[in-house]
């Protein structure tokens, strides 16, 4: 899952973004609405977590104008405003979650995974495809009950894939949504991903191909 934190406070934004990173997740931070507005013109996220209080436009503001570009984008308000008032005018002007700070950051990354989740018929944090099982709360996989153990972007891969699954999903959206901009990628480092994931699905008894290469497109998760 790939999101974008905008976040003035520097020091805080780094440290959501490491905890969101170990677990898992591609995390692009914009310190400005204008940062913002570029990370979005460039990427698509799963989530945005939005700080109403930025340098040089007001939060509330920054929502209208994200909502009306992307209509389904998810976003989530982290703010240090605890009104109602507040609260109800962040939710009426399209934020489809509101979290007050001071937070604690197993609430915020529950909220991001429930965000995550709502355009995918998936119940709970748990997705399924051919005998393997993705935890998505304890980050854990396991194949007909027996723990796989996957590094955090083959995870990552895998997560994406099986909320797609059977469908072809281009090696693009793939790099997008499991690395964040920062990333410094090698020409092949999708296709070395796929190839550790397959043999580790392989040695625990996964049928071949649960990941299946469809060549001139990507890949995808096969659930027969």
């Amino acid at each position: 899952m790939r999101i974008l934190l905008i976040e003035d406070e520097e020091e805080l934004a780094q440290a959501v973004a490491r905890g969101l990173q170990k677990c898992g997740y591609a995390v692009d931070t914009a310190f400005s609405a204008g940062e913002a507005l570029d990370y979005w013109a460039a990427y698509r996220y799963d989530v945005t977590v939005l700080d109403l209080t930025l340098p040089d436009m007001d939060g509330l503001m920054l929502l209208g104008r994200l909502r009306e570009a992307v209509p389904d984008a998810r976003i989530l308000i982290l703010s240090a405003r605890s009104a109602v008032s507040d609260r109800v005018k962040g939710l009426d002007l399209g934020a489809n979650d509101y979290l007050i700070k001071p937070f604690d950051f197993l609430e915020l990354e529950a909220r991001i995974r429930s965000l995550g989740r709502l355009r995918f018929t998936e119940a709970g944090d748990t997705l399924r495809c051919g005998g393997l099982t993705l935890d998505l709360a304890a980050r854990e996989a396991r194949f007909n009950g027996r723990p796989v153990s996957f590094t955090r972007k083959e995870f990552g891969i895998l997560e994406y894939l099986l909320l797609h699954k059977n469908e072809a999903v281009p090696a693009s959206r793939i790099i997008d949504h499991v690395w964040d901009s920062d990333a410094d990628l090698y020409p092949d480092s999708l296709k070395y991903h796929i190839h550790s994931i397959k043999k580790k699905l392989l040695a625990a008894g996964a049928p071949d191909p649960l990941v299946q290469n469809v060549r001139g497109v990507g890949y995808k998760a096969v659930e027969k």
